[in-house]
């Protein structure tokens, strides 16, 4: 059985785009796509998700645990662990581990930086 070609039809909304045009059609789309995925994982983290998160930047255990704990005690859970690492290690031009245990350190240096930026709340 052959199968019919739709090719021509299916694009014909698309024939008289620009590949600029094209190109912004496509992200349009593709941020449509992504958008409830970024809504469920802001409500759908857990510390043990983030914990994994921050593993795979390199963070040890431990320093995991400290930074999520400082995360969840703040309301910034929602943002990301790996989220808030990173913010901090741009701003302070260090590596994701040194700036997950700087947070990580009884009382916590850093807090300020992450709490400038989200306020200490989603």
């Amino acid at each position: 059985m052959a199968r019919e070609d739709t090719f021509r039809q299916a694009r014909e909304h698309l024939a008289e785009l620009s590949d600029e045009q094209l190109e912004a059609r496509f992200w349009e789309l593709a941020q449509q796509v992504v958008d409830p995925l970024v809504g469920l994982a802001r409500t759908h983290t857990s510390p043990s998700i983030e914990r994994s998160v921050l593993m795979r930047m390199g963070v040890d255990s431990l320093t995991c645990m400290a930074v999520v704990s400082g995360c969840e005690k703040r309301g910034l859970l929602g943002h990301g662990a790996g989220n808030v690492v990173l913010h901090c290690s741009q701003e302070w031009g260090c590596s994701a581990t040194e700036a997950a245990a700087r947070l990580a350190l009884t009382g916590g240096t850093g807090w300020e930086t992450v709490e400038s930026k989200w306020g200490g709340a989603l």
